[in-house]
């Protein structure tokens, strides 16, 4: 039964992840690149000033700050896709995918601004003071009521998505990654499928997000905002110190990657991505996994930052896709290709493969048992602070839309379902899962980008706007600052 539906949701997958979804994703990025007049490179010092809190009103309206709002998107998309994604992308598309990841982060910073600050645009303050937003809204608000059926189908497929990327496919990856740590954990029912182990990690991660999630927004983005800088630092200081042990290698490392990108020839390491096209699919694919742009759900967070300048928003999310896919992503994909692991193992992926790229990276240390037990438990750990970070920020999406299709009285439901959702996806076949992930993602994506193509001209007339006052803040900056200054 369950091989069954597999087969038939990997058919769907094939058919959503064609040739045409690719192209729309890479295209309407680089359509929005031009349309902006670069915003990925010129626009990236005002997003850091601005993340960094020099901008900040207290009194502007909204739920979290702008460093808040960022890591609660960052929380979402640095997630399993940073370990077990790219894995994947490189078992099944050879080195060259990660080259493609590389791709759809760049123009998807332009495609983030743009979704980000429609978001902000066209958000919604709800009777309680909280705010709601995102592309159901922008589309609806922005485009007319007679585009409020696609305003729809992207909440309802979000709110499925939320359900298997943000929820199962995390448990998912984080049960099967701690029971290889532990693997005296495991007690299998005999004739039933079900592992009493693997049901009390989903058990335990359930009763962890619940914990924060039901107290919302507020405190979704305090967690957020502590955990991502943590989580991040801990995992990319692993990879670079295992890079550096292996620097030797780095240059043929990123040759291969280049190479492969445009000749496909991972199937000559006897893998299944063996022509270009196969190999940019499997990169653009999960460069959206990973980094969520053109997909849509991040601007759901980035609605909820404090500010009266919608395009303000837009620079800080265009960060979101830098620090995801060109330093993390990058980070996980270096250490495979370096080590050579995605030669020299078969039959594993994802988060296992990534964790035997990390044994072999400190294969130099005197003591090998040691190296490999460190190389496990680094992967592990950094599975397990992504996958429960993912989640959160998930939850957070999923409840924004069951509110938009049901109203704000479905939303507290829709927090328990999630919880119980974390327990099914730690017990049930991972292929499932991240087949459905790919599924949902796509579907989103393509509500959400026929909005950005149609409202792109909004934007560019609010970033003209914006670009022409910065002069104006920088020197209200400049005189707080030294009145700041004379006082002390």
């Amino acid at each position: 039964m369950m091989e069954s539906l597999n087969a038939l949701v990997e058919s769907a997958d094939n058919f959503l992840w064609g040739k045409l979804l690719v192209f729309l994703l890479v295209g309407t990025g680089i359509y929005l690149s031009f349309r902006m007049r670069g915003i990925q490179i010129f626009g990236l010092r005002h997003g850091i000033r601005l993340t960094r809190g020099l901008y900040d009103q207290k009194e502007d309206q909204g739920d979290l700050s702008h460093f808040q709002a960022l890591s609660t998107a960052l929380a979402a998309t640095v997630g399993v896709g940073n370990i077990a994604g790219v894995a994947i992308a490189i078992r099944l598309g050879g080195p060259g995918a990660l080259f493609w990841m590389w791709v759809t982060a760049a123009v998807g910073m332009a495609t983030k601004f743009t979704s980000c600050t429609l978001a902000l645009k066209y958000r919604e303050i709800n009777p309680d003071g909280s705010v709601s937003g995102g592309p159901m809204y922008f589309i609806e608000h922005g485009l007319g009521p007679k585009w409020k059926w696609l305003a729809v189908a992207f909440a309802a497929l979000a709110a499925l998505a939320s359900f298997g990327a943000g929820c199962m496919a995390q448990a998912g990856e984080l049960t099967r990654a701690f029971m290889s740590l532990v693997p005296g954990l495991s007690h299998p029912i005999a004739g039933t499928g079900i592992d009493l182990g693997q049901m009390g990690v989903g058990i335990l991660v359930a009763v962890m997000v619940g914990v924060v999630i039901i107290g919302g927004i507020h405190r979704i983005g305090e967690v957020a905002s502590r955990l991502v800088p943590l989580m991040a630092i801990f995992y990319v200081g692993a990879g670079i110190i295992i890079l550096l042990m292996n620097v030797t290698e780095l240059p043929q490392a990123v040759y291969l990657i280049v190479h492969d990108a445009f000749t496909g020839t991972a199937a000559a390491g006897g893998f299944t991505g063996s022509f270009f096209l196969y190999t940019m699919q499997m990169g653009v694919r999960r460069g959206l996994f990973s980094n969520e742009s053109g997909q849509g759900s991040a601007p759901i967070a980035h609605a909820t930052a404090k500010t009266q300048y919608p395009v303000r928003e837009g620079y800080v999310a265009l960060l979101e896709p830098f620090i995801d896919t060109i330093i993390i992503c990058s980070i996980t994909g270096l250490v495979i290709v370096v080590t050579g692991a995605w030669t020299e193992t078969s039959g594993i992926g994802g988060a296992d493969l990534t964790a035997f790229a990390f044994q072999a990276g400190l294969a130099d240390l005197h003591n090998i048992a040691a190296q490999a037990r460190l190389g496990r438990v680094i992967v592990t750990i950094g599975v397990i602070l992504f996958a429960y970070s993912t989640a959160i920020s998930w939850s957070y999406y999923g409840d924004r839309c069951v509110g938009y299709l049901f109203g704000l009285k479905a939303i507290k439901p829709y927090r328990y379902v999630f919880c119980v959702f974390l327990v099914v996806g730690a017990t049930i076949k991972i292929d499932l899962v991240w087949n459905l992930c790919d599924v949902m993602n796509g579907g989103m994506a393509i509500p959400n980008l026929i909005a950005l193509i149609l409202l792109s001209g909004v934007v560019w007339n609010e970033l003209k706007g914006y670009r022409a006052r910065i002069p104006e803040f920088d020197r209200a900056l400049a005189a707080q600052s030294s009145a700041k200054e004379g006082s002390s």
